[in-house]
């Protein structure tokens, strides 16, 4: 199944964990894995705390200290946007998670979030694939 999220800033962490639970419990699968994928080469999908919201705050000031826009990139000549594509291809475009009793086996603190690195966007796509054990 798919969905689409609409971003309102130009970075951004996202918390989508409900939505993919809602998807997950549709499908009733008991025992499993959990792929969510973001079809879009300027945004991820990460596994983060999700109690304190500062923890968003310094990953993206992390990422942009590491790998600032606009510095020199060749790719800024095409769009401006090669510091969002370099940050997107460090996180990765997709997470791996382990389904048990018809549950996301996150830890307590974890939620999936889908971070926007060049926004704002209308329609980010994320896939969810469900893979049940039998």
């Amino acid at each position: 199944m798919n969905f689409t999220i609409n971003t309102t800033q130009k970075q951004e962490l996202l918390d989508i964990t409900d939505k993919v639970n809602e998807i997950l419990q549709k499908s009733k699968a008991k025992t499993g894995i959990c792929n969510v994928f973001v079809t879009h080469a300027t945004a991820a999908i990460i596994i983060n705390e999700n109690h304190d919201p500062n923890i968003c705050i310094d990953l993206l000031n992390a990422l942009n200290k590491s790998f600032p826009d606009n510095a020199g990139y060749l790719h800024d000549r095409i769009d401006g946007n090669a510091g969002a594509h370099i940050k997107a291809a460090i996180l990765g475009p997709g997470e791996t998670i382990p389904i048990e009793n018809n549950k996301l086996k996150l830890g307590t603190w974890q939620s999936l979030m889908l971070v926007e690195l060049d926004g704002p966007r209308t329609d980010r796509e994320i896939q969810v694939i469900i893979l049940e054990q039998n």
